[in-house]
Order: structure tokens, then sequence, then C-alpha cells
């Protein structure tokens, strides 16, 4: 049964802890930064993924960009609920998938998590998806939401580039680890 599930969710029977290898990770310094990116990817691997841990300093949403392209050549999907109440929705046209990771201004001490997949980004004859798991936790309340995401471009992905929507500062000790999934 688990190999139907994640045949329907794209890419035939499910990875093995072998199949992941390290391509490179970023863990963010004094100060803080503004953009995590990932470049020169390899075209070797089937998929790959994204792990993160991350605090930003004021109400954000993690967004992901594809080989520089800022323009409307993306699209999403969302569910995500706090414990209180759920949302879903989706959007198109626009400049990024975001909400990678939903952050609170008023629980800056709170670091939050997300997994992303990025399938099939080295074919060049189909749009890109994506699909994240994301949670973050604000002392006893949170959010917790499952995104999937498109790119709209069939040239392989080269650059991932990670930034908040506001272009805050994503603060010290967060890291994010790119991995190539065989």
């Amino acid at each position: 049964m688990l190999n139907n599930i994640a045949s329907l969710l794209g890419g035939g029977a499910p990875p093995e802890v072998g199949d992941y290898e390290s391509i490179a990770t970023t863990n963010v310094g004094a100060g803080g930064t503004s953009t995590i990116t990932f470049s020169s990817i390899p075209s070797t691997y089937k998929h790959l993924q994204i792990r993160a841990i991350c605090k930003m300093p004021q109400y954000e949403s993690m967004i992901l960009r594809f080989n520089g392209i800022s323009t409307n050549s993306y699209s999403r999907h969302y569910m995500q609920g706090s414990g209180s109440s759920v949302s879903a929705g989706g959007a198109a046209n626009l400049t990024s998938v975001s909400n990678l990771l939903y952050a609170d201004g008023s629980a800056t001490s709170n670091y939050g998590a997300f997994i992303t997949d990025i399938l099939d980004y080295s074919s060049t004859d189909k749009n890109k998806t994506t699909r994240t798991l994301w949670g973050q936790d604000f002392n006893g309340s949170g959010y917790l939401g499952f995104d999937s995401g498109a790119f709209y471009s069939t040239n392989a992905v080269s650059t991932i580039t990670l930034t908040t929507s506001g272009a805050q500062t994503i603060s010290q000790y967060s890291s994010f680890a790119l991995y190539g999934i065989k």
C-alpha cells in the first residue's frame, strides 16, 4: 500500500535512507542573513529535498524561487491549522512558492521546521512540482501545514533561493540542508 501511495505522489517506491546524499548545508551565522542560496546543483539525482530549521524575527513566511526567476511562474495549494482553526486555499501566477514556514512575530524565540521535496528537478520536458510539510511551535500553540507548489518551466533547476516574504533577516543558528534523492 505504501508503494501505491508513493507512486501516486510522484515517485514510485519511497526512497530509502541510503538514497539521500548531502549536496550542501548552510548554517546562519551572527547577524543573520536575508537569503539562502543553493547554486550549481548537479543534475544527477531524481529529486531534491530541502530540510530546514529556522526562525525569523517578524511575522513572515519562507519563500522559494528557482533559477533566479521571480516572474509569475509559480502556483501553490495549502492546508494549515493552528489547533483551533484550519484553512486551505490556493493561488496562481505567483512570483514564488510561498509559505514554506509560517512565522509569528510575537514568538520570535521559537524555531520552525520544514521539509520540501522538489520532484523531477532536472527534467527538461515537464514543469516542476514541490511538496512541503512544515510546522512551528509557539510554546503550547503553533501551526502545522502541508503545501504543494508548481514552477512553470521546463528548464532544469540549477539554483534554489530561499528568502522571507518581507525580506526580513533569517536569524542566527538557522540551518538549511539540500539533499539529492537517487
